[in-house]
């Protein structure tokens, strides 16, 4: 069975179908690039907040509902009609009033139309494994969506710089169809021989510029 993790939907898959093959059957990761610590600290601390508050009191265009939970995994069970199963950490889980629930995904960025294509399968993941998680209750997922957050004023006071971050809600329609028929398509992809690299990618291009130098030495 191939573990898949949500996050690499969006960005890993798309990218290089060859890297993200490596990764999954083979555990061979890219080097990734060091994030700044401020961003990982702003991003706790903006979900961190919100824990327990109902998402319209903070802003009225937000979803109704109580944050319940922020950062915790989930795993599925195995798709049907696939070796692969989800397994990942989601940023917040809403409970709405009627006992349903909401997910969210959280991003500090610039909000654009674009990002609802980008993050789609990511939030179907999620979406999937609480429905048919692996272990416990399933969890009735009826809304789902981004909260985009970015910076558009600052002001000092009281010796504090105070930042303005207005959020941003863009919903992300639910299609579990669509999803599944996506996962048949990765599954293949794992069971069928190493893809091409793509010729845009720059890990593969950095790889073979590292080998091709190493033997010139």
């Amino acid at each position: 069975m191939y573990k898949l993790s949500p996050s690499d939907f969006a960005y890993l898959y798309e990218e290089c179908k060859c890297c993200y093959y490596l990764k999954i059957k083979h555990n061979i990761y890219r080097p990734s690039s060091p994030f700044p610590a401020v961003f990982g600290a702003l991003n706790s601390l903006l979900q961190g907040a919100l824990i327990g508050k109902d998402l319209q009191t903070l802003n009225p265009n937000l979803p109704e509902g109580i944050v319940e939970s922020q950062e915790g995994f989930v795993e599925s069970k195995p798709i049907p009609g696939t070796n692969v199963y989800i397994k990942g950490k989601y940023d917040l889980l809403v409970r709405r009033p009627n006992g349903e629930y909401l997910i969210v995904d959280f991003k500090i960025s610039k909000p654009d139309e674009e990002k609802i294509a980008k993050y789609q399968t990511q939030l179907q993941a999620y979406h999937y494994a609480f429905e048919f998680p692996a272990s416990g209750e399933p969890k009735i997922i009826t809304k789902m969506g981004l909260i985009i957050v970015y910076p558009d004023s600052v002001k000092f006071k009281d010796g504090k710089a105070v930042i303005d971050f207005p959020p941003q809600w863009m919903e992300i329609e639910i299609k579990r169809d669509t999803f599944l028929e996506f996962m048949k398509e990765v599954n293949k992809l794992l069971e069928g021989p190493t893809p091409p690299e793509d010729p845009n990618c720059k890990h593969c291009k950095y790889r073979h510029l590292g080998e091709s130098a190493s033997h010139k030495i």
